[in-house]
């Protein structure tokens, strides 16, 4: 007997611009997440893949349909409230790392407690706790220009996962990295899968990247064409 999903996406349109500058980049799309799942986003650019990210991620909304999350209808909630979902309940690592360049490592994994209110004890705990997790416990002082490409992105994981979020989004979380400091990040992102029951959802254009997921989604021209199960 399946679970109740985690997140549903039911006939998401988002169209930009009007009249002759209008362009439809979500056509309708459907898409279940059951809790504990690591999906995998795949597609050309320009596929809608991105989009449907930002969607997932509160950081846009849909211009029609449904999407809920934990069976709460996100695109009826107000700007607070989705701020609110992303603070409480969603993790972010992006490709471009988005760190501090200035500050510790330690303290760029503790900002978003800063704005939970927690005391500088509870965020110091927190923070190392989740450098640990990353294998970067010995590196806890050093600035972003003080770490590797792959080091600076378990940083930012660390950051992602200080929070002890539901859903993990990834937006190209190896882009950036070559292909040993790439398997590293995939091996973090799924004993995290694995050992924390973190739902996973991450979008690659790299085919051994999108191996690591239990499930691939593949986007065209704005639709889903296929959501193929990983290979035992």
């Amino acid at each position: 007997m399946m679970a109740t999903p985690l997140i549903e996406l039911r006939q998401i349109v988002k169209t930009y611009g009007t009249g002759l500058a209008q362009s439809t980049v979500l056509k309708g799309i459907d898409l279940s997440i059951q809790p504990g799942e690591f999906i995998a986003i795949m597609g050309h650019s320009g596929s809608g893949k991105s989009t449907a990210l930002n969607i997932l991620g509160c950081l846009d909304t849909p211009t029609s349909g449904q999407y809920l999350f934990d069976g709460i209808q996100v695109e009826e909630m107000t700007t607070q409230q989705r701020a609110l979902l992303r603070r409480y309940y969603l993790g972010f690592v992006f490709q471009g790392f988005n760190l501090l360049n200035r500050t510790s490592a330690l303290e760029n994994v503790e900002l978003p407690l800063i704005y939970r209110g927690m005391s500088a004890k509870e965020r110091h705990e927190l923070a190392m706790h989740a450098l640990t997790t990353v294998g970067l416990e010995n590196y806890v002082d050093h600035t972003p220009g003080e770490l590797s490409g792959g080091q600076q992105q378990r940083v930012a994981i660390a950051r992602a996962i200080v929070t002890q979020p539901k859903v993990l989004l990834a937006d190209e979380p190896t882009g950036n990295l070559d292909t040993a400091r790439s398997i590293e990040i995939m091996e973090i992102l799924a004993e995290l899968n694995q050992k924390q029951g973190i739902t996973i959802i991450m979008v690659t254009h790299e085919e051994d990247m999108a191996e690591y997921a239990h499930r691939r989604v593949l986007f065209k021209d704005g639709c889903i064409v296929s959501k193929e199960e990983a290979e035992a």
